[in-house]
């Protein structure tokens, strides 16, 4: 028996230390957490969230609204629904993948960055067609989030080049892409008039959010790998130039969109999906250990925890609103979007659609 215990304690080591993983992790140094203070403070004002009810579906990834004022969203099954005007969820289409970011064009066409298919454009009728699935000679195989600027430019993330979504499933992969940490991300273009997309910059760290800028002279991303938001200017007098335009977040950073509302109209809005792991933190680098965790069973190692909280923040960075929901009633926000006063948010696992409504008692942070 004695030898029985030693050959599978040795056993159990040696797989920790040697097993092949599927990851080659990078060393760098993540910014020490500061957490929930300054700009960041606690505070409970998205614990008044209501839920709508999606009938068996989850994860609304991602909202958009409509010419005629109707709120869309993507869900895990495929499924891009909306609600009608007395506010019942009604469907549109599938796209027989997991859409994500969605945004109406021009044409009143609906936009898709498929994680499993790439860039889609739905019609009106509900009918889907693929518009880009490779980039450089490189598959999209994780289109993220997308926004469309007024010459009907399309931009949009490729979250990992390595970690299919579709092989993975788009929450694993993206897990295996944060370990990793090794620019695995782009940032695409497409425009529709010569139907040609190319690659506008690249080495993120999980490229997310995506959003123009009010005056659409820069592009911002989140990196949520790296738990900041980006500039990247898209004009010949900027092209191609990056900063940070806010760092060290509390949380790790996903969906990312323009205020649309007289409320917001020069803001943006970042989901906050989950609280930062402390243990990729400590390790972040070491990807000896990096490697040791991700050998760990699945449900031991660092995954998303539910958190309630969404910011919107102007050009300057500067966090204008900020939105948290301790309790965790409606967690693993992606992003948000307001309608009329009402503040409609999304979700990575839930499966309701958040609702905040007085959005305009909410008070600004005083700058």
């Amino acid at each position: 028996m004695k030898k029985i215990m030693t050959f599978s304690i040795l056993s159990l080591i040696a797989y920790l230390l040697f097993w092949p993983v599927e990851i080659s992790p990078v060393a760098w140094q993540a910014p020490i957490n500061k957490g929930y203070q300054g700009s960041f403070a606690q505070n409970e004002y998205l614990s008044a969230i209501e839920t709508i009810d999606l009938a068996g579906s989850e994860g609304p990834e991602a909202i958009a609204l409509s010419a005629n004022g109707l709120v869309y969203f993507s869900l895990l099954n495929g499924d891009i629904k909306f609600l009608d005007a007395q506010g019942k969820v009604q469907h549109f289409a599938n796209t027989a993948g997991r859409p994500l970011g969605i945004a109406f064009n021009q044409q009143g066409e609906l936009i898709v960055a498929d994680a499993f298919r790439g860039l889609l454009k739905v019609n009106q009728a509900g009918e889907v067609t693929e518009l880009v699935t490779r980039v450089d000679g490189i598959a999209v195989n994780y289109a993220n989030d997308l926004d469309i600027a007024d010459d009907g430019k399309i931009y949009f993330s490729d979250a990992s080049t390595k970690f299919h979504a579709k092989k993975y499933g788009t929450y694993q992969a993206s897990l295996l892409d944060i370990n990793e940490h090794a620019g695995n991300g782009r940032l695409l273009v497409f425009d529709p008039v010569t139907g040609k997309a190319k690659t506008l910059a690249k080495g993120f760290n999980f490229a997310n959010g995506v959003a123009l800028s009010h005056d659409q002279n820069w592009l911002l991303l989140n990196e949520t790998g790296s738990y900041r938001l980006l500039r990247i200017g898209i004009t010949a007098d900027n092209y191609q130039q990056q900063s940070v335009l806010i760092d060290n977040l509390p949380s790790f950073p996903d969906n990312l969109s323009r205020g649309i509302s007289d409320i917001d109209n020069s803001l943006y809005w970042l989901g906050l999906v989950s609280p930062r792991s402390a243990i990729l933190d400590k390790v972040s680098n070491s990807p000896f250990l990096r490697k040791v965790i991700q050998r760990l069973p699945l449900a031991i190692r660092p995954k998303a925890k539910p958190y309630g909280h969404v910011i919107a923040i102007n050009d300057h960075g500067e966090v204008i609103y900020n939105l948290q929901d301790p309790s965790k009633k409606y967690g693993y926000n992606t992003g948000a979007l307001i309608k009329g006063d009402t503040l409609y948010v999304s979700s990575l696992h839930e499966k309701t659609l958040g609702k905040l409504a007085n959005f305009s008692k909410i008070p600004r942070q005083q700058k």
